[in-house]
Parts: C-alpha cells; structure tokens; sequence
C-alpha cells in the first residue's frame, strides 16, 4: 500500500489570528491572563493529503494492480506553541489546565484564520523543557475523519420535491426532520440515485389494509385545565408523604403555588379521572427541574389507580442527597412495600441513580401496560434528544395489579424545611389508550406534531427525540447528500413540514 502526500501546503506561519480552538476552548485566550499565556505559533498538516491504494501482485502482469478507487487516510494535525508563567508553581498549574482541555475523543478542533473544522483526538503532546516556565511545545492531533468541515451549517426547508445544491468537494451526510401535520403511517426520503430512508409501514397499492390508530390520546393537559383536577381522596405514598399547600398553572406547566408544611416530604397533589377506563394504556409525563444547590431534597411523580381507587403504580424522579445534584428514578409496579426491583420496582436505586446530570434536567418518563406487562421508561431531554435513557419491565404474574385504569395524580414535594428549588414543574401529561392491531391493519406511527429526525452523521432514527430504530425499513439506508445537485422527494405527500441541515464537507 503506497501513500501520496500533497507538497503543496503554504509553508508554516504565525499571526494573529492563529489561534488554536479544540472542544470550543480558544486556547490562547483560556490559557492566557494577566501572569502567563498560551500562544499558537504554527500549524501544519492542514493541506496535507494521503490516499490509501491497495494494490495487488499478479504474475505474469506488469506492475502492480489496484484494488478498488483509493480512499483517504487519516490526518496529522501539528500544532506548536508557546507556553508562558511567571512562576514555575504557575506554569505547572498552566499545564495541567492544558491537559484538562485537551481531554475527549474526536472533538472539533478549529484554527481561526479558518472558517474549516476537523474532528480532531490529541494523540501526542510535547513540552521538552519542564524546568522552564517559558518553553515551546508541540501537539499532534489525530483527525481519523480526514475531511474539513465549513462551521457554519447549512439549513434549507424541504418541499416534497427539492433540489440542493451541495457546494462542497465531497459528498456529505444530512440531518432530516419532518414534523408530521397529519397522522401518517410512514415517513420517507429519497433522492435521484434510488436511495432512500424510510420508517413505518406504507400501504400496499393493491391491498386492503385497514389504517387504524392504535393509540389513540384519551386525555392531555400541561397545566390549562387545572380547575378540572381535585383535591380530594388522593392517595399517595403517605408512609413518607403530606399532602400540604396548593397547585397552579404559570403559563407552561403544572407548578406550586405553595408547598405548605411537614416534618417529612410535603407538597400538593391533584387528582383527574380520566374519561374511560382504560385496559392497556400508556402514561407519558414530562418534567422540568431546576434545582440549583445540592442540599436541596425534593420528587416528582404521576400515580395511577384504578376504578377502585386502588395504587397501580407510579412513576416519577426525586433527590434524596443532600450532597449531590441527584436523579433517582421511580417506576413501580402497585403500592409501597419495601425498596428494592422484588417489591415491584422495575426502575429505582438499582438501576436508575444518577449524580451527573446537572443542575438543570429535563425528564421524559413514560409508563405503558399491555395485559400483564408493564414497561417503564425514563431519559433526560438535552439537546433535542433522548439521553441516559433506561428502559425497564415488570411482569405482574399473578394479576394483583391488572384492573382498568380510571384516575392519575400527580405531586410536587419538597423535604421538611429544605430552601425549594428555584423550579419543579410538570410540563404535561398524556394518557393513551392501546388497542390491539390486527394483521389487515396498519396503525399510524405518527401523530400530529411528532418529529422524525433521519439522521444520516450519526446513522440514528428518532421521533420526539427517541431512538426509533426498531421501525426503520429493511432496505433503508443512510444515504448521503450527493456533490453538486441532489434532488430530494419526501413521501407521503403533503404530510410534513420539513428541513435538512448539513455541513459541506471537503479534502
């Protein structure tokens, strides 16, 4: 295998507008103050280019023959710097800064006398004279995607038919959302060569499938119909509950107005009977916590129950530390009776206690009975996406906890005489009814406002946020945005409001 390397690179050079950015840390201006500094003084490696030959030996044949076109090999990015304290204590202290900012695997790495970026790893560092505090170092930093990428993205919005225009050198992988304006039993996008991405099931041209909707929403409120929900005979965990001060609605969510008082963990409560008994449902809750000191001590959570007024269940998140900005995780299967998955905890300080998610969580859960099955579900939404996500189950085998459901609950509680936190609040809750689908039915798998993002960088399907990849088509793929003219057809018609983002990419 042989290598060709480009000689054409401008030889090194340094000013002021070199400045080295890795993990969207501007490194000489992090680095610098008023005692010592960092500066980038040359780089190189940015024009270099090495393709990968494979080549074969044949008798009986001149030369040598190749396998196949040649691809690119990865890319060595050089960086030398100078690094600067006044003080030896400082300089050492300046280093390990250094160090702490270069940490993580294929983050951006960027010059500013560029508007390109790589995605860079250090693999090499080099400060050659460590009894100085004035030294010249050097970084190599290994690009395994060889490619450049422009910073700014490019954002266009989709009809059913479009033609891009991707102005890089080199193809380039989108990132699709359509936002569904109607119910719809698939979601598709292909281009001119035959490629496309699909999920859901599209209905055969000559057959009789009947489309049905599975899961139908039987009830959803954010907070607008609070004088619709009561205050009486709530039935909470109360071995470690009081039901104390009052519920409202700010103009988002489900919020407290007060959380009255009480020795032990205390707050309000409301109770909403659902419109039908409900014999396979699911219960779909969003939170929004800011709680912003680590002694703060407080939960959330939805209860079920059934037509007898009888505890199905809950789910929900608390923090119980007053030492850590906690996410403790509840999902449980009938009353209390002790901690633990074999007291019908299938999510709970087993499986779900995190300390690292910050001050700020935003928390889908998610709770759905089908016969005796019960699945939980819990993630924080961060970035428009589902993260640290668990998903886990509870099979009721003796049928103690399968009777229709009728009512759901919902409290906010802080412990004893804890500050509050600055926000607990409950930006919605939905409850579905879940029907069976037969083999002449197609359901829907998108309700109005849903969002599928075919996410052709990270080969990743969501809807909502969550991984959808359990309904992505067979013959699907990953395709990616073509150099030059790409024309893009969006199936079905007339169904999605609909955007690609995408950088250009180049060698």
């Amino acid at each position: 295998m042989y290598k060709f390397v480009d000689t054409t690179e401008s030889a090194t050079n340094h000013s002021l507008s070199l400045k080295t950015v890795f993990n969207d840390h501007i490194l000489d201006e992090v680095l610098t103050d008023e005692t010592g500094s960092f500066i980038t003084l040359t780089v190189n490696g940015r024009g270099d280019l090495m393709n990968k030959i494979n080549l074969i030996e044949l008798s009986n044949f001149d030369g040598l023959l190749e396998q196949g076109g040649p691809n690119l090999d990865s890319r060595e990015i050089i960086v030398k710097f100078k690094l600067y304290d006044e003080t030896n204590e400082g300089f050492r202290d300046r280093v390990t800064k250094l160090f702490t900012y270069l940490e993580g695997t294929r983050k951006t790495l960027e010059f500013l006398d560029e508007d390109l970026f790589y995605y860079a790893t250090l693999s090499h560092i080099e400060i050659p004279d460590e009894s100085s505090n004035d030294v010249l170092g050097e970084m190599i930093f290994l690009c395994s995607d060889p490619y450049k990428y422009s910073k700014d993205e490019s954002t266009e919005t989709l009809d059913d038919t479009t033609v891009i225009k991707n102005e890089g050198s080199e193809a380039t992988e989108p990132i699709i959302e359509l936002t569904a304006k109607k119910k719809t039993t698939f979601a598709m996008i292909n281009n001119m060569n035959d490629e496309y991405n699909l999920i859901g099931y599209p209905l055969e041209e000559e057959g009789n499938e009947e489309i049905v909707d599975a899961k139908p929403s039987i009830f959803k409120d954010n907070g607008e119909k609070i004088d619709e929900w009561s205050t009486n005979n709530i039935k909470v965990d109360t071995n470690f509950i009081d039901i104390s001060g009052s519920m409202m609605f700010d103009g988002t969510g489900f919020r407290t107005e007060s959380y009255g008082t009480g020795d032990k963990m205390h707050g309000p409560a409301l109770l909403k009977t659902l419109p039908k008994s409900l014999q396979d449902f699911e219960i779909v809750a969003e939170f929004d916590i800011i709680s912003q000191r680590k002694e703060d001590n407080w939960r959330m959570e939805v209860y079920f129950l059934d037509e007898g007024m009888n505890m199905l269940g809950k789910m929900g998140v608390k923090d119980n530390n007053r030492n850590l900005f906690r996410r403790h995780g509840l999902g449980r299967v009938g009353p209390y009776r002790g901690a633990g998955l074999k007291n019908g905890y299938a999510i709970g300080s087993h499986n779900y206690k995190r300390d690292d998610l910050g001050k700020i969580s935003n928390m889908h859960l998610r709770v759905k009975r089908e016969g005796n099955l019960y699945t939980f579900y819990m993630a924080e939404w961060r970035n428009h996406k589902h993260r640290d996500s668990i998903e886990a189950s509870y099979r009721d085998t003796a049928n103690a906890f399968n009777s229709k459901l009728k009512y759901i609950e919902i409290f906010i509680g802080n412990y004893k005489d804890r500050r509050v936190p600055t926000r607990l609040r409950i930006d919605k809750v939905e409850v579905f009814e879940l029907l069976q689908v037969h083999v002449d039915q197609t359901p829907y798998i998108l309700d109005i406002g849903d969002t599928v993002t075919f996410d052709h960088e990270n080969e990743e399907i969501l809807i909502n946020g969550e991984d959808a990849m359990r309904l992505k088509d067979f013959g699907a793929e990953f395709f990616k945005l073509h150099r030059g003219y790409n024309q893009l057809e969006i199936n079905p018609p007339d169904t999605f409001d609909s955007e690609i983002k995408y950088r250009k990419k180049f060698k």
